[in-house]
């Protein structure tokens, strides 16, 4: 886990994780799991899968829960902490695609991470993204719902949430953080004193599904989207249950054809993804998920 990206690249190609990888460009396995490295895994399976036609930078895209009991597909979530307007448009069309293959919503919503809603608001790179995905919109490539904040994550505000590897990565963190925070207060709020006690046995069925909702293990499992081959990404410190969430995501990418989906919306949409100028390179020194 502290080997740095370039010799699990370089010096190390007998590692499980470089064999699990070359299975998938063989046509041995359909889909490889890992719980290590995220950096190392994301370097070796861009260099032995390459990204497909049209996409610069794959895109790591876990589900959030969200308060309408479904799941928020937010990308990135921390394989490119740069990102200019082109890339977060290639995420729109990647979640997209993920989304539609997982859940058949052939029309999944997209919104854009931004400190406001209005259009005014965000960076220079957020303010052309937006336009760059209300064209796309116009052309009928993507279901662009318009800018979204923070909390319209969990409000379920729409399908899929597109921001910067930096954003997605704090904004993961911070919801494993808050939903442990929760569970814990609870556990010790209703174990303090005799009334607590009672209260916890009356309540016992609200709480157990409150935990059940905010366990971050069943939403283990993100794609590594836009390579030419299918690669999830579980938690480093994932249990058998969490692990097997993320099998699961695994198998159902690969049941539901989600790389012949990610290619026809990469050919749908292929005259606004072309860039006009070359994309920045990856620093794969600063994958640290």
């Amino acid at each position: 886990m502290d080997d740095p990206v370039e010799v699990a690249l370089r010096k190390k190609k007998d590692s499980s994780m470089r064999v699990a990888i070359q299975q998938v460009k063989d046509g041995v396995a359909q889909a490889a799991v890992s719980a290590g490295n995220t950096g190392a895994l994301m370097a070796i399976s861009r260099y032995l899968l390459k990204t497909l036609e049209g996409i610069d930078r794959p895109a790591i895209a876990p589900q959030l829960p969200n308060s309408k009991g479904g799941a928020t597909t937010v990308l990135d979530l921390g394989a490119n902490v740069d990102c200019d307007a082109e890339d977060l448009l290639q995420f729109a069309v990647l979640g997209s695609a993920l989304v539609s293959a997982l859940t058949g919503n052939e029309s999944p919503s997209v919104g854009l991470l931004n400190v406001g809603e209005e259009a005014i608001k965000g960076s220079e790179t957020i303010k052309k993204a937006s336009q760059l995905l209300r064209k796309a919109a116009a052309s009928d490539d993507l279901n662009f719902y318009g800018n979204v904040e923070g909390n319209d994550i969990f409000k379920g505000t729409t399908d899929i949430v597109v921001c910067d590897g930096f954003v997605g990565n704090v904004t993961l963190k911070a919801t494993e953080g808050v939903a442990s925070m929760i569970v814990d207060f609870l556990r010790i709020e209703y174990s303090s004193s005799i009334f607590s006690k009672f209260a916890a046995i009356v309540s016992y069925p609200v709480l157990k599904a409150l935990k059940r909702r905010l366990d971050h293990r069943r939403y283990n499992g993100a794609a590594l989207l836009g390579l030419r081959g299918l690669v999830f990404k579980s938690h480093g410190s994932a249990d058998e249950v969490a692990f097997g969430h993320a099998l699961d995501r695994a198998y159902d990418a690969a049941r539901n054809n989600l790389l012949d989906r990610v290619r026809a919306r990469i050919a749908h949409a292929a005259p606004l993804l072309a860039r006009q100028e070359p994309a920045t390179p990856v620093d794969t020194a600063a994958l640290h998920v």
